[in-house]
């Protein structure tokens, strides 16, 4: 039994080695990897808007009133006869951080009566503009804080019927309201 017993601690003895063998072979062959970073998100910015510093009139006829701000452009300008035009032009301005894109310009609508005698143009980046317009994908990106022009023209033209033009001092708003997105959308 002595000898069973001696022969069981051997083997005991020989376990042990073989498990503490291999768990420091195990280790010397095994490797974590890791991978540990930061990111830094800066704030994201939609800032779309008139560059009122851009704002010029090119007609020699002036507005009587305008108020020139970031979202709105209003003024007020008398047209004294057939031939005589109010001009101004201003940039919008992408200021942003996110690219952004036109998709429609909504003008007010003339009359028919009044379109024999007034002619209401918005010419946006080189294209002109006469009446509501949806479908677009006129892009201002953002990292080179792009631009484009906008030049509104509103003419009190001859009509072919004299018997059309106003009999009394006519008031008509005009409006243009463009409607930008996010490009990437």
């Amino acid at each position: 039994m002595r000898k069973e017993r001696s022969l069981q601690n051997i083997v005991i003895v020989v376990l042990a080695v073989a498990i503490l063998a291999m768990s420091v072979g195990f280790a010397a062959y095994s490797q974590n990897l890791n991978i540990n970073g930061t990111a830094t998100f800066t704030a994201a910015k939609w800032d779309v808007h008139f560059d009122t510093e851009t704002f010029v009139e090119k007609s020699e006829i002036k507005a009587s009133s305008k108020e020139v701000g970031n979202t709105a452009i209003t003024y007020s300008v008398t047209l004294p006869k057939p031939g005589s035009t109010y001009s101004f032009e201003v940039n919008v301005k992408n200021f942003g951080t996110i690219d952004a894109k036109l998709t429609k310009i909504t003008l007010s609508g003339l009359t028919e009566a009044q379109k024999k005698y007034i002619t209401y143009v918005v010419n946006y980046a080189g294209t002109d503009y006469t009446e509501t317009t949806d479908g677009l994908a006129l892009q201002l990106a953002a990292a080179t804080h792009e631009t484009a022009k906008v030049t509104v023209t509103v003419s009190y033209v001859a009509p072919a019927e004299a018997t059309d033009l106003p009999q009394t001092d006519t008031d008509v708003t005009l409006t243009a309201q463009f409607d930008y997105v996010d490009a990437n959308l």
